[in-house]
């Protein structure tokens, strides 16, 4: 007898819900290689002084934090979100000046890491154009800066603002 309830079974959607980004790009190893050679491109390139001056100067527990993010992130294991929620990406970067040159500084980084682990061209170019969206969306300083991300209160009052 089946006791499964939509709470407790996953439903297959082929495609919509399942990435296969973590399997092509290589699994945990190879994620852990692109975190590695990240960091490393962050400490050695000139115009990353600032986003590396955001980050502790052990790297350890930032590496390992960015691997299950991005293994989950990937389409792999799930052990970002059972450790520690939602990312939240927007409130865990809204302490940093965030800007167009940090945005663009972090991409370069990644960029050169996906190559590095040799990423296929058609995967390298799909994580970029997704990596370019989330880095765009965490600015907050400069121009067009990404809309503050706000959680509704009850106290607070929805204005539309006239033509």
């Amino acid at each position: 007898m089946n006791t499964a309830t939509p709470t407790t079974a996953a439903i297959a959607l082929p495609g919509l819900l399942q990435s296969p980004h973590f399997a092509q790009l290589g699994g945990e190893a190879v994620v852990v290689q692109l975190v590695d050679s990240f960091y490393r491109h962050m400490d050695a390139r000139a115009d990353t002084g600032v986003i590396r001056a955001m980050h502790a100067p052990d790297l350890a527990s930032t590496k390992a934090l960015l691997v299950r993010y991005l293994c989950e992130w990937f389409g792999g294991p799930k052990a970002y979100s059972a450790q520690h929620g939602h990312p939240r990406l927007r409130m865990r970067h809204a302490a940093f000046a965030i800007g167009a040159p940090e945005r663009d500084a972090w991409l370069a980084c990644m960029d050169a890491a996906l190559t590095d682990v040799g990423a296929e061209p058609t995967l390298h170019t799909a994580l970029m154009v997704s990596f370019f969206k989330t880095a765009d969306f965490l600015r907050n300083t400069g121009a067009n800066p990404a809309p503050p991300a706000t959680i509704p209160t009850p106290t607070s009052t929805v204005t539309k603002e006239s033509p």
